[in-house]
């Protein structure tokens, strides 16, 4: 953060200082809004949630080293009091990024593989110089401002998750960091339910590249055609990646190992360079390209950009994590969130990382799909049913669509080698948590096994997980 006086940021916030804050004092950051990651010089965010209540924690803060607190109404701390806090956030954020003009700022959005993408074009613009990027998926109202609020005078790009959850809050978002790099991934079917159609989630993507100005660049996938609609929406440059060869850059080549990573030649306007993925599953290479157009229009030499991909290795957590237990089961840990489209991906990546060998899943009822939930769910049945499973076990609530699609292909389907004995297809039952699914497997799994544990954030597979690997946080 840039340093600021508390009287600089009563009056970016049109805030008033209160329990003898000191108008002098100087904030460094980092601005926080959890009083247990407060550092000496940090500003606490106080928010009034449904369970806790910063304002609580004040006091707390303070004596932790936060310089003060920012609250919406009086605390027993220095504090700057403002009308609403998530507002003054906002436009903290956006003070800081007017005063960086020499600041890239890169953002990225899409349905699915935001998060990696974000981390493997993070690693890329550090090659070129300091670089603030969030830290996991801290893309929304709260998460976009705070990454914005940990740039200061050294940092040369901002690279930006940015997430919708209705039409106009991409746009809300670029007001706080005006990018000068849109990247536009693909439209799927995550949120489907809240925006009623994938035409409304694309009008909802491509308020990035409306917010471009004619100085900046669009990157966008020529793969995707709601994507690739979407250079008639900007004013700035547009630059292709996919797959196909009117795209200027393109993966040409593509093969996969027996562990799910691909490898293929990454071409681009000024030549070609190998990249061998570490990362799993065959989207990774539309990630990887969307990385590599964004950082090539930056100036990267596509060597040096093909050398850092193929050293990128997971840095957001429960993101096709694959670890292996002591016994030889392999784990593949894709539990951050699910929607049907990377669901898919997921099965995809699976049935090459496992072959040959006894496969297990857990996986849950995916939600916010709105009236087509029950027959997307049912579809997710149908998949994981004739995925070839030893065993299948599916957890939580609204389960019903899910077990139906996946009994009716599990008796269309033979019994893996190694099943249980007299079993058509998988096995397959029904658990209501976390917690069940992981002892429910401890039955089943011998060494060698695998296993793939997948669902949406709100179920909480995470912790299947770590419980299968034995109880080790992950």
């Amino acid at each position: 953060m840039i340093p600021l006086p508390l009287a600089r940021i009563a009056e970016i916030t049109s805030g008033t200082l209160s329990g003898k804050a000191d108008p002098r004092a100087v904030v460094r950051g980092p601005v926080v809004i959890d009083s247990r990651a407060v550092e000496p010089g940090s500003l606490f965010v106080a928010f009034a949630g449904a369970r806790v209540d910063g304002h609580d924690f004040a006091a707390q803060a303070v004596r932790s080293g936060a310089v003060a607190v920012l609250a919406t109404r009086p605390v027993d701390a220095p504090a700057v009091i403002v009308q609403d806090a998530a507002t003054a956030l906002a436009v903290l954020a956006s003070a800081q990024v007017a005063a960086l003009p020499r600041t890239t700022v890169i953002g990225v959005t899409g349905s699915a593989g935001k998060t990696t993408t974000k981390d493997l074009l993070a690693r890329l613009t550090a090659r070129m110089g300091p670089t603030v990027a969030p830290v996991g998926s801290f893309n929304n109202e709260l998460g976009h401002p705070l990454t914005v609020l940990r740039a200061d005078q050294d940092t040369r790009f901002m690279v930006l998750e940015l997430a919708a959850r209705n039409i106009g809050h991409i746009k809300e978002l670029t007001r706080i960091a005006p990018p000068r790099i849109g990247v536009v991934l693909n439209v799927g079917t995550a949120h489907l339910g809240v925006f009623g159609g994938k035409e409304a989630i694309a009008k909802a993507k491509g308020e990035l590249v409306e917010a471009l100005s004619g100085e900046g660049v669009a990157v966008l996938n020529a793969d995707d055609p709601l994507v690739r609609e979407m250079a008639a929406r900007t004013e700035a440059r547009v630059t292709f990646y996919g797959r196909g060869e009117d795209a200027a850059i393109r993966a040409e080549d593509v093969t996969m190992d027996e562990r799910g990573r691909a490898s293929f030649t990454l071409r681009v306007p000024s030549g070609a360079a190998p990249v061998t993925l570490q990362l799993y599953g065959g989207h990774a290479v539309d990630n990887a390209l969307a990385a590599a157009a964004a950082a090539y229009e930056l100036g990267l030499p596509v060597a040096t950009i093909a050398e850092e991909l193929s050293r990128a290795t997971p840095s957001s957590r429960w993101r096709m994590e694959v670890s292996e237990r002591a016994d030889g089961v392999t784990v593949v840990n894709d539990s951050y969130n699910a929607n049907p489209d990377s669901m898919r991906a997921a099965f995809e990546t699976f049935a090459v990382l496992g072959q040959g060998r006894r496969r297990f899943a857990v996986i849950a009822a995916l939600r916010e799909l709105g009236d087509q939930a029950p027959a997307l769910n049912r579809e997710l049945g149908v998949l994981a049913g004739g995925a070839g499973l030893t065993g299948l076990v599916v957890a939580g609530p609204d389960a019903e669509p899910v077990l139906e699609g996946a009994h009716e292909a599990a008796r269309a389907a033979q019994a893996p080698p190694g099943g249980p004995p007299g079993e058509t297809g998988p096995r397959i039952v029904h658990v209501p948590d976390a917690a069940a699914a992981a002892a429910e497997l401890g039955g089943w799994l011998r060494p060698g096994d695998a296993v793939l544990i997948k669902g949406p954030r709100a179920m909480g597979l995470e912790r299947t997980a770590e419980l299968v690997l034995g109880g080790a946080p992950q």
